[in-house]
């Protein structure tokens, strides 16, 4: 559910604030970004000399700094895990790295040093970003607002300060100070940011409205219902704040394993060296028996079990335009069995579009000609039904003719004068008679939250050309009549639009926004992943919800949602023990995304906190892409298991070559380096263009 809101910086009117640029933490400042970049500067620097047999003084100052700048901030964090009676899975990776070290694989340790700072790094970045934005989107509500006196008079003052029952001045352009309900005025809103609609809606007196949200062309008197600090754009931030905090902390599957077997390793070595001691073996006997014993049995291979295929996985992702953030989103992507959608921006394009253009016999136009005449009108506006109207226009080469006269009245209708003719537009409910109207809208929604359902208050036309055109409707003739092709249209889905010349119906258009062409088999591949059915949450309305729903395969479906119910719903399932994937793309969709188990934000309209809660983005806009990543995220998962399989049977081997019998020391470095190789290029398998899975094709 994109909004304009998430624009850049743009003029606005005096006592509104624009949108700044988002307040983001350069990588650079971040320690850890600091300390993995130096670390990977010093690995790259130590590998010529060392591949090429430089001296030993060279590579090993250059290794060494690698380990200390990559390693010490991992290393201290486990020391003080360990304090705490907890084997963290850092410090275990230096005493790996540094075990290697000290018999001389100083490459392999640096290697791990250096992907676990790395993969640290970008956990930071990721974390950094999220909170830039969740304070960011403060920015959405004006600093200041226009308070209107019980004199009639006028006060500018902070926003933070309205208190309930404070009535203020919306002007043009502004975004609305507070929660509240309309109490004056008439106007178009903005409020994407809220439910998601793609379409500002018609305001009047006796409306709800909400904080941030941008006025249109009309000026609005709301009376401020809600507290500052309770407003439903504040909520969002405190949802977006707490899911960020309480989401369980996560580990990769083989740190769960790792946190047994470290404790474990290190007692059997102590064993290895005490018990023969303690049965007359001599000091260096035990000693050589159980540094080799830690060798093959220390955890390197298994560490690197879990790390080169979730990496090659996110490289292939990437490369296919998803970016996930972390290893451990790309395994917690393979996890999910239950998936929610939003509609506006992520089933849907998100923009409307002309789907329609539809002439009435004998009056002379065709589809083009129709069309012309329309966006010749329309395009003074800036409404987005006009943009869809002269886009179409312009796609197929028409050239528009001036428009003189033009009128776009707010909540009261469009009209222009093209080529010395009168051409209206707006809703059938009010261009067209009652009779003809009764028949095309037989049912209406009680909640205005779609355009095809409050449309018929945003084109009407002025009341000043009412009795003009009612004279004409009279004389409507039955083959003339566009009743059934208002009717048509709205039910396929779309608005209509009715285009007026000199007061007389000569065509219909339909405008919708357009369904993404792979959007019915990417939730029929992801209903084979998952086994069951997406659900389908939106804050349009339930008319709109299901019938979109019905075209992609949608049997549940949750409509008229605000962002605190959509979180109550995520949340729920969670409860239920379901692994919940979200998929959306508005500021509203923010909250279920930092609540789901993982969440993924459609890039190309997405907003800026949407784009950071997320856990991973569809960065070229496929919707298809989605059940293609967690197909390679479960790709991924069997080659770790495949790894595991591996490191173990070489571990148990040598182990056991060395408590039962004698393993040379030069032998079992030879096995546990083996094994480590091997379990890192099974791992980049998946960074073959073949092992992406094929996108599901509508």
């Amino acid at each position: 559910m994109s909004s304009s809101l998430d624009q850049r910086t743009a003029p606005a009117p005096e006592g509104s604030r624009p949108t700044p640029l988002p307040r983001r933490t350069r990588a650079y400042a971040l320690p850890e970004v600091r300390w993995a970049l130096a670390a990977l500067g010093l690995f790259l620097l130590a590998l010529p000399p060392y591949l090429l047999g430089g001296p030993a003084w060279l590579w090993g100052a250059l290794f060494a700094g690698a380990y200390a700048t990559g390693g010490w901030e991992p290393g201290w964090e486990g020391l003080k895990a360990l304090r705490e009676r907890t084997l963290d899975v850092d410090l275990l990776m230096v005493v790996a790295a540094l075990g290697a070290a000290a018999i001389g694989q100083v490459l392999d340790g640096a290697l791990l040093i250096v992907i676990f700072a790395t993969s640290g790094a970008l956990e930071a970045v990721a974390t950094a970003r999220t909170a830039d934005s969740v304070r960011g989107l403060l920015d959405l509500a004006p600093a200041t607002a226009t308070r209107l006196l019980a004199d009639g008079a006028e006060e500018t003052v902070d926003a933070g300060l309205l208190a309930v029952g404070d009535t203020v001045l919306v002007r043009p352009g502004e975004r609305i100070g507070a929660d509240g309900e309309v109490v004056g005025g008439a106007s178009e809103v903005d409020q994407a940011t809220i439910t998601g609609e793609p379409l500002p809606v018609a305001k009047e007196t006796g409306d709800e409205v909400f904080a941030g949200t941008v006025n249109g062309t009309g000026a609005l008197r709301v009376r401020v219902g809600r507290e500052p600090s309770d407003s439903v754009i504040a909520r969002i931030v405190r949802m977006v704040e707490e899911a960020s905090r309480t989401k369980a902390p996560t580990q990769l599957f083989i740190e769960k394993v790792e946190q047994r077997y470290s404790v474990s390793m290190v007692l059997a070595t102590l064993a290895v060296f005490a018990v023969p001691l303690a049965f007359g073996d001599d000091l260096t006997s035990a000693l050589l028996r159980a540094m080799t014993f830690m060798i093959v049995a220390s955890p390197c291979a298994v560490v690197l079990s879990t790390m080169p295929p979730l990496l090659s996985a996110i490289a292939n992702a990437g490369r296919h335009g998803i970016l996930a953030k972390s290893a451990v989103v790309m395994e917690r992507l393979g996890q999910v069995d239950a998936v929610a959608l939003d509609k506006t921006g992520t089933l849907t394009e998100g923009t409307p579009r002309l789907t329609d253009v539809r002439p009435l016999p004998g009056t002379g136009l065709d589809a083009d000609a129709l069309l012309r005449l329309a966006a010749s009108a329309e395009h003074p506006s800036e409404h987005p039904l006009a943009r869809a109207v002269v886009d179409a226009a312009r796609e197929r080469g028409l050239a528009l003719a001036p428009a003189d006269a033009f009128a776009a009245t707010p909540g009261r209708g469009v009209t222009a004068t093209v080529e010395g003719r009168r051409i209206e537009l707006g809703s059938p409910a009010r261009l067209l008679p009652d009779t003809h109207h009764a028949r095309v809208h037989p049912h209406s929604d009680t909640r205005p939250a779609h355009p095809e359902a409050h449309h018929a208050r945003m084109h009407p036309h002025p009341d000043t050309h009412a009795a003009h055109s009612d004279t004409h409707h009279a004389r409507v003739q039955p083959e003339n009549d566009p009743a059934p092709l208002v009717r048509e249209l709205e039910e396929a889905g779309s608005t209509a639009v009715a285009v007026l010349r000199d007061g007389e119906p000569v065509g219909v258009l339909g405008v919708a926004d357009r369904l993404r062409p792979d959007a019915a088999a990417t939730v029929a591949a992801l209903t084979r992943l998952t086994g069951r059915a997406p659900v389908l949450l939106t804050g349009d309305n339930e008319r709109a919800a299901r019938r979109v729903a019905g075209r992609v395969g949608i049997t549940d479906v949750r409509a008229g949602l605000l962002p605190e119910e959509k979180v109550a719903a995520v949340r729920a399932w969670e409860a239920e023990g379901r692994r919940v994937l979200v998929v959306g793309d508005g500021v509203n969709d923010a909250p279920a995304l930092a609540a789901a188990h993982c969440g993924v934000a459609m890039g190309r309209a997405g907003s800026d906190l949407a784009l950071e809660t997320a856990d991973a983005v569809v960065v070229r806009d496929e919707l298809a892409a989605v059940p293609a990543v967690v197909a390679l995220s479960r790709a991924a998962h069997r080659l770790v298991v495949q790894n595991l399989v591996i490191a173990g049977a070489f571990i148990a081997v040598l182990v056991a070559w060395d408590l039962f019998g004698t393993l040379p020391l030069p032998l079992g470095v030879a096995g546990h380096e083996g094994s480590t190789v091997l379990v890192g290029l099974n791992g980049l398998r998946l960074l073959r263009s073949t092992a992406w899975p094929r996108p599901a094709r509508g």
